[in-house]
């Protein structure tokens, strides 16, 4: 497992603890190379080692983090700083799906993986096969619901730390138009939300079900606008932590869910590599259609050019919110790290890389950036980087604590047709969970902090 230094502003208090636990629970080796982060991130910021404590008494910035995730090299940072939004994000080849206990999972893990599981184990091939189906198509919950595998198995399975990974249910809030929010509850006791929007035909019946899934506890880049930044930042989520969230709506609205938007809490690019490897699990395992995908970004460096190598049939959104640099770092404060023209030309490479068009994403504030003008220097910018195929335009949906108001229906369509005059084709997404703080935007864990046990 890779470990690294990840630095952002918490109390002095957090610092000293987590510090302490997270030295004490590394090896004298990890504690050696920890310790050389923690004096290299300090010389880099032009201090001296042995200010540390004093820096540290001052209660001032800089918690030691310790992401124990193979390949995670995400910099999150509460104030969505340049030195975290400049952090390159490197997949691997893959993910080893353990947690910092130790735990280690099954969901999120390929046939081939599970077969060769099944293998060291002393068991044939077709028993890996067999916790494929039982994970994938019976959706079981627990080893104990391996009820078609030799007991001997599963207690090896168990003696060796494996669990399937699934979440119990913390809390689920309804809309009155169908849209459901589930709060689950991880094994750390951390809660993360995820929606599931089905569209129903004029009987009823569902015909497309969206899973909005979260890709992190929490958000560190706290745009404006957005309820996630609000409540923090966490830490990242693994693979069966994303593909799970999949798994719990269907249970809630016992149906295959078709889409898959990761939209939900988090910034995807800041956790790429277990983004990754649960967008080919949703696509092999669960059998969900690439196409039926899309990844939702602000934008971070250094990240679209690593995801173009994989060539994704998967949309990819970018979140852009602003015509101008200097109107976008007021809504996006991270964005003063990547310039908006810089992230545009790694748009044009990345269409020019997959043959994969682009989409770009517009949350409209009333008054801020939702007057016609504003979109006729979108379209210019678009057009000019010959990225003009298509705007979602979002209606900002309200959430506590914030200056922004939600635009008149009148600013919305004369915005949409303001690009259209420029040809630039625009769609207005329909609200879907405002009544239960589940549109977008509004997911923020009120229970990050300190987490509320399960109702009996």
């Amino acid at each position: 497992m890779a470990m690294q230094a990840v630095w952002w502003c918490v109390p002095t208090a957090t610092l000293t603890s987590n510090a302490r636990h997270q030295m004490n629970s590394c090896s004298a080796s990890s504690q050696s190379s920890l310790f050389k982060n923690v004096l290299s991130g300090w010389r880099k910021s032009g201090r001296s080692s042995s200010s540390l404590g004093n820096f540290a008494s001052a209660g001032r910035v800089a918690e030691i983090r310790v992401a124990l995730q193979t390949g995670d090299r995400a910099a999150p940072s509460s104030s969505g700083s340049q030195q975290a939004f400049g952090a390159a994000v490197a997949p691997s080849k893959g993910s080893e799906n353990v947690d910092a206990a130790g735990g280690k999972f099954l969901l999120g893990k390929s046939e081939e993986e599970l077969v060769d599981l099944a293998v060291s184990l002393g068991e044939q091939k077709y028993r890996g096969r067999q916790i494929h189906q039982l994970l994938y198509k019976t959706r079981a919950s627990s080893i104990d619901d391996f009820h078609h595998l030799p007991k001997v198995f599963k207690e090896a399975l168990v003696s060796e730390g494996w669990q399937v990974g699934r979440s119990p249910t913390h809390h689920v809030a309804r809309s009155a138009d169908g849209t459901i929010k589930v709060l689950l509850r991880l094994p750390d006791n951390l809660l993360v939300e995820t929606v599931g929007i089905p569209v129903q035909d004029k009987a009823g019946a569902i015909t497309r079900l969206t899973a909005c899934v979260s890709s992190q506890v929490g958000c560190a880049l706290r745009c404006a606008f957005c309820a996630t930044g609000k409540g923090g930042f966490s830490r990242n989520l693994k693979p069966h932590e994303i593909v799970e969230q999949v798994l719990a709506v269907e249970d809630l609205f016992k149906h295959r869910v078709s889409n898959v938007v990761f939209m939900g809490m988090g910034e995807p690019m800041m956790n790429l590599t277990n983004v990754l490897a649960a967008h080919r699990s949703l696509n092999k395992d669960i059998l969900i259609g690439q196409r039926m995908m899309t990844i939702s970004t602000v934008g971070v460096p250094n990240t679209l050019a690593k995801l173009a190598t994989h060539k994704l049939q998967s949309t990819l959104a970018i979140s852009l919110h602003a015509p101008n640099q200097e109107l976008r770092s007021q809504i996006v404060p991270s964005a003063k790290g990547y310039p908006l023209e810089a992230l545009l030309s790694d748009c044009r490479k990345y269409f020019l890389e997959t043959g994969r068009r682009v989409s770009f994403e517009y949350t409209l504030l009333d008054g801020v950036n939702d007057k016609p003008e504003h979109a006729e220097e979108l379209a210019n910018l678009l057009n000019h980087w010959k990225l003009g195929r298509h705007v979602n335009v979002i209606p900002y949906n309200p959430i506590a604590d914030s200056e922004f108001r939600r635009p008149k229906k009148a600013a919305v369509m004369a915005f949409v047709e303001a690009l259209g005059t420029r040809k630039v084709t625009a769609s207005i997404r329909q609200t879907r969970g405002l009544d239960a703080n589940a549109a977008c935007g509004q997911l923020r864990n009120d229970f990050q902090k300190i987490p509320i046990p399960v109702a009996a």
